[in-house]
């Protein structure tokens, strides 16, 4: 019996063995798999994710100059919750909104007290560490003082601005915002007279991403300093990191930096919400307005990458960085360079410190070789200098070569000379007379009779179109312009490029929702400036009757733009074949061939060619010593200049054997004379341009990209 009751007790025990086996196989050979993915979908719940900075591309000019580009650099950030144990502000204002609590105890104000002196504590130690990087502890203290300034003001003002401000101070400066600091306290002061009050209320204001956002402590410029870096701070876990960054460097300084614009901290937080890789972060950078940068924005950003890590810290995916994309410009920087440093020589330069505007296109291809304007500033600085330059009466951060509005003077003259041909107002032979007299009331005087008293162009010769534009006579061009319809000459404006922007955006980003292009100004071909963005004829308005005889010379209402009026000679200068302006490189646009008979175009350059080389030209005495011919190159120019307000203008074209050619506008700020003024430095810009092998006989006979 005994031995019966073991061997069943034995066999259970088999079974039970047999089970548990049989189960154990089933769980590792057949459900292993499940569990496995069951395990793997809770770490994927616990993951972490780490973004790279994005790297931005370069700009570039037309021969592969480096123009702007980011280095890359590391920096260590402190957050503000650190910085902020060191300001007493904070902490006065801490503690007493604790005792205004009933429910706060003794308890609770000794344990903030001692969060605070120990966040103090780790941000001592952190000054000291930062002094084996060559920089002082006073230097350290003034860099978190201003952080923790910069915070609490903001915070502040906003206590002041959410607790019934002055409405009269508000109705005064037009916003809340733009009520200087100074007063706003004043206020509060006056409105909050409690101390206590008004820091407890400053301390509620705890929403500002400010408050959030880390701070750059110091640079660390080397590999060494990154190690050190790495050692000293390796036990601070919280509010203390080693961050890579990058450094905008803009190689050559202040030229073309209107054109190139400058990044500083992004002001466009949705442009790329779409994408969380392209999203702007807090501390990140974007291009300002009006440069290159900004409108090039999506196309130099670069996309960051990332890493997701699972919850024991093991790498499941990364994401690598694109490189922002390049951006090349037409212009050649070292030709912008050798002008500004012409306008701006005293030595060359009798106008140095007068705003002046250049601008030169290849007529054969559209590409603007050069945009400058000055006064000019620094690109590496200007976010340090910024106010100064935005309050400077100069206005160097305006690019006037597109932006700025000016009447053309006699500069109009030649455009005059086409509609009037081309209308039949005028031909080859006629002659509308410039006698010995003052005209009648409501008529222009010619400048000559101004200047030699009851002299007119008839007493030097048959005032006939080719004659006029080589003595600029104000009388044929006024008679002219106003016995064209009034419509009808307006439209012969707008066609040789005044009155609407000239420039389009990025190819690369037009017709998407990045789209972004440079500030350009219109100009004014009516009696009043157009409310809106100029996009066809119909939108051009009314011209007064009175008005057109004045727009005959350039005056009145009509404005234009140094790039219009550069445009305008490109088109004279290709006998009616315009070719939009680019400043983006292989941007490309069909040619316009306008409907014109090129004999007017003749005419008219045969009439500039002697403005500045035939006796009594208004610029022969300036471009004679140059000897152009010698050079193989043949100037059509013409001089301009205007009282209300004062501006010296030169525009034109030089072409050579080759069949190259340049179009370019100068216009000096307060010059009298347009051939005095303006005359010599489009004289400089041809030879600048012949000696860099856009035209004429060079040296080297290389044509540039």
């Amino acid at each position: 019996m005994y031995s019966k009751r073991v061997k069943i007790l034995i066999s259970l025990i088999l079974l039970m063995a047999a089970i548990a086996i049989a189960r154990l196989i089933q769980m590792q050979l057949i459900s292993a798999s499940t569990f496995q993915n069951e395990i793997s979908k809770l770490k994927l719940h616990r993951t972490k994710t780490k973004q790279f900075k994005t790297i931005r591309g370069r700009i570039l000019d037309r021969n592969g100059l480096v123009l702007a580009e980011s280095n890359p650099k590391f920096q260590l950030n402190i957050s503000y919750d650190l910085c902020s144990a060191l300001d007493q502000r904070l902490i006065d204002a801490k503690l007493a909104q604790l005792k205004q609590k009933q429910q706060t105890t003794e308890d609770d104000i000794a344990h903030t007290q001692q969060e605070f002196q120990r966040k103090a504590q780790i941000t001592q130690d952190i000054i000291t560490k930062c002094t084996h990087f060559r920089i002082s502890r006073q230097d350290i203290r003034r860099q978190i003082d201003k952080i923790n300034n910069k915070v609490w003001n903001m915070r502040y003002f906003l206590a002041w601005a959410r607790n019934n401000p002055n409405k009269k101070l508000i109705e005064k400066y037009g916003s809340i915002i733009d009520v200087p600091f100074s007063i706003a306290i004043r206020d509060f002061e006056k409105t909050h007279p409690n101390l206590t009050e008004r820091l407890i209320l400053a301390n509620k204001v705890n929403d500002i991403a400010e408050m959030k956002k880390p701070y750059k402590l110091l640079e660390l410029n080397t590999n060494s300093d990154i190690f050190t870096a790495q050692l000293e701070f390796m036990n601070i876990k919280q509010g203390l990191d080693i961050v890579p960054s990058s450094q905008r460097i803009y190689h050559y300084n202040s030229t073309a930096c209107q054109l190139i614009g400058w990044i500083g901290p992004e002001n466009d937080s949705d442009l790329f919400d779409d994408d969380k890789l392209l999203a702007y972060k807090p501390g990140d950078l974007s291009g300002r307005r009006p440069g290159i940068e900004y409108v090039c924005e999506p196309i130099l950003r670069g996309r960051r990458g990332k890493e997701l890590y699972d919850i024991d810290k093991q790498l499941i995916r990364r994401t690598q960085s694109q490189l922002g994309a390049d951006v090349t410009l037409t212009i050649d920087i070292e030709l912008q360079q050798r002008i500004e440093q012409y306008i701006t020589d005293i030595n060359y330069n009798p106008n140095a410190k007068s705003p002046t505007s250049v601008v030169i296109i290849d007529t054969n291809t559209g590409e603007i070789l050069a945009m400058v304007s000055t006064p000019t500033y620094d690109l590496n600085t200007i976010r340090t200098n910024y106010s100064q330059l935005l309050n400077d009466k100069n206005r160097p951060l305006t690019n006037r070569t597109i932006n700025a509005l000016y009447p053309p003077g006699s500069v109009v003259k030649p455009l005059i000379a086409i509609a009037g041909f081309e209308t039949s107002c005028i031909t080859v032979d006629t002659i509308i007379h410039c006698p010995a007299h003052e005209p009648p009331v409501g008529w222009p005087r010619c400048w000559i009779q101004k200047k030699y008293n009851w002299v007119g162009h008839d007493d030097q010769w048959q005032n006939n179109p080719r004659n006029a534009l080589k003595g600029s006579c104000n009388i044929f061009f006024s008679r002219l312009a106003d016995k064209i319809e009034t419509r009808t000459l307006q439209k012969w404006l707008y066609d040789l490029g005044y009155g609407h922007h000239l420039l389009s955006p990025p190819s690369a980003i037009e017709k998407t929702p990045f789209t972004r292009q440079l500030i350009e100004a219109d100009g004014i071909i009516a009696s009043k400036r157009p409310k809106n963005i100029v996009t066809s004829f119909d939108q051009i308005g009314f011209l007064e009757t009175k008005g057109k005889r004045l727009f005959g010379i350039g005056q009145y209402s009509l404005r234009v733009t140094p790039l219009q009026v550069a445009a305008s000679m490109s088109i004279i200068a290709n006998k009616g074949i315009y070719r939009k302006p680019v400043i983006i490189k292989n941007e490309t646009y069909n040619p316009v061939f306008m409907d014109t008979n090129s004999l007017s175009f003749d005419i008219v350059s045969d009439g500039m060619n002697a403005v500045v080389n035939e006796t009594d030209g208004t610029a022969v005495k300036i471009f004679a010593p140059a000897n152009f011919p010698e050079r193989d190159v043949k100037v059509y120019g013409k001089t301009g200049s205007t009282e209300s307000p004062i501006n010296a203008w030169f525009a034109g074209f030089a072409n050579d054997s080759q069949k190259r050619s340049i179009a370019f506008a100068v216009i000096v700020e307060g010059g009298e004379h347009g051939s005095t003024d303006a005359g010599p430095i489009a004289s400089e810009i041809i030879t600048l341009c012949i000696d860099a092998g856009y035209i004429g006989k060079t040296n080297n006979q290389s044509k540039p990209q």
